[in-house]
């Protein structure tokens, strides 16, 4: 049998000889089209995807090169795969995400968030602190909160769906945000390392029907940026003052602050987990 690709490379060749001006626009707009998807991945943190989509569509050029003879399996696999995708993002879009961000994601960063800052212990401990001050202060006078803490850059979709905000993390810029009065109240704050850098965010909801009926939007928001992104949520209801945590696309509820310092420590990768807390997966208890 013939190489694919040396024909395929002798096919290129021979046409640019006869039609050059063709060639060049169709690396033109070739390149163009993997600039775009690369651009896509990079910016939603799917950088480690593109290994996989290198290998696909060295696998798909494969099988569909003329040279080898499959005519009906190339046709095939081209709609095949412009099928899968269509159907994957536009009937599965939260399944599809999840999958993709399982693929993206090494496999011991799914089980800690632990990343390096460019900032000391001291100061992520004090940003720790003042995350668990006002979770429970806005707890005991039943102000709903969703703070959200990003070890990497969310896409920018969710943090331009809020007000951008650079500030030194502190109880008092949280409370004052989650007031009930202010207009930023009702989203989800972004926290990096001891920063805020937006306020007011909106978040993909979970769609998962096992989470319990009492939840509302607010832990279905907390849980749905888990399921799709890397991130870590922490919620305090409005109606009954629990403070709960979603990772993973699980939910922890009944947190008091030295079980929220612990499991902030551990996320911030100050502390090795040693044991955890008593869940309740997607809203049932474990």
């Amino acid at each position: 049998m013939t190489n694919p690709f040396e024909n395929f490379g002798t096919n290129i060749a021979q046409t640019f000889r006869e039609y050059p001006s063709i060639v060049i626009l169709d690396i033109l707009i070739f390149a163009v089209l993997l600039y775009v998807v690369f651009s896509f991945l990079k910016k939603n943190n799917a950088v480690r995807l593109i290994p996989v989509f290198a290998v696909g569509l060295a696998v798909v050029v494969f099988v569909t090169t003329a040279n080898l003879g499959f005519v009906l399996l190339s046709r095939v696999l081209v709609f095949f795969v412009l099928f899968v995708f269509i159907a994957a993002f536009f009937v599965f879009p939260q399944q599809a995400r999840r999958i993709l961000w399982k693929i993206s994601t090494p496999k011991d960063a799914k089980e800690s968030f632990s990343v390096k800052y460019n900032i000391s212990d001291a100061a992520l401990n004090e940003a720790i602190e003042n995350i668990v001050k006002s979770s429970q202060n806005m707890a005991k006078k039943n102000i709903g909160a969703l703070i959200v803490i990003a070890p990497e850059s969310l896409p920018n979709h969710i943090l331009e769906s809020g007000t951008a905000i650079v500030g030194k993390v502190s109880s008092t810029l949280l409370e004052t945000i989650f007031h009930e009065k202010t207009p930023l109240h009702d989203g989800a704050v972004i926290i990096q390392g001891n920063l805020i850098s937006a306020a007011g965010c909106f978040l993909p909801l979970s769609h998962d029907t096992g989470i319990d009926k009492e939840l509302g939007s607010r832990h279905r928001a907390a849980i749905g940026i888990t399921e799709t992104y890397k991130a870590f949520s922490i919620i305090v209801s409005e109606e009954t003052g629990v403070i709960s945590i979603a990772q993973n696309g699980e939910i922890t509820r009944y947190l008091d602050s030295d079980m929220l310092r612990d499991t902030l420590q551990q996320i911030y990768g100050l502390k090795i987990a040693k044991s955890k807390v008593k869940k309740r997966v997607k809203g049932r208890n474990i």
